[in-house]
């Protein structure tokens, strides 16, 4: 079984794993970038060097430029990241409600998006897709990229501190935690996104009566009409 110890701050690959693996797992979800960053949290846990800041900016510059190449294949190459990315039923869905997020909610769903399972790819592509303006998608993917960063780090760090006798315990329960919040997260999408279906429309205002259709009408009536 391979050592956590290798991912030590003083390792040339933990920083490269920190930067790449985040970048990469935006166009490729599958690529366990969110692990990778826990397992490097469990590692340095109960360490107080201060190359551990430098890990997580890294984890978080990986997630801001891959967030970024997402926004630009869309922006550049929409067609084509059309058919690769959301050609079947269930890619249309989640780029339709990528699009509808967006609409409602702009920059805070673009922060959102990273702890929704799914959700990242969808929405950065989605913002490049429908010419989201670029200022506010960076600043928001700095954010963004800052949070999580953080986030999966200080949950590596609490589980490596928890079982500092056995860090793949630790790092197991780490990520018990992050894949028990993405859920959480997720069930509370889909009930508001029910509820939101169901929800019955509410009548808008009668129109205003057009004048010029009044007086359309009484001219056909005739002078002697009522």
């Amino acid at each position: 079984m391979i050592s956590l110890a290798i991912l030590h701050v003083g390792s040339a690959l933990a920083y490269a794993l920190a930067f790449g693996l985040p970048a990469i797992d935006a166009v490729f979800p599958l690529v366990p970038a969110e692990t990778t960053v826990i397992a490097l949290g469990v590692a340095t846990a109960g360490s107080a060097d201060p190359r551990i800041a430098l890990l997580v900016a890294c984890a978080a510059l990986g997630a801001f430029a891959g967030d970024n190449l997402c926004y630009l294949l869309g922006r550049r190459f929409g067609p084509a990241v059309e058919r690769r990315f959301f050609s079947s039923a269930k890619a249309a869905q989640r780029r339709a409600w990528a699009e509808r997020s967006l609409d409602r909610f702009g920059v805070l769903i673009i922060i959102l998006c990273r702890f929704i399972p799914g959700g990242r790819t969808a929405v950065t592509l989605s913002c490049g897709l429908v010419g989201f303006p670029a200022r506010r998608f960076v600043a928001a993917t700095a954010i963004s990229g800052a949070i999580w960063a953080s986030f999966a780090f200080f949950l590596g760090r609490l589980g490596g501190s928890a079982f500092q006798d056995s860090p793949w315990a630790g790092l197991l329960a780490a990520l018990g935690l992050s894949v028990t919040l993405a859920l959480v997260i997720e069930g509370a999408r889909r009930i508001r996104s029910r509820w939101q279906r169901r929800k019955p429309a509410r009548p808008g205002p009668d129109p205003a009566p057009d004048p010029r259709a009044h007086m359309a009408a009484a001219a056909a009536r005739g002078p002697g009409a009522q």
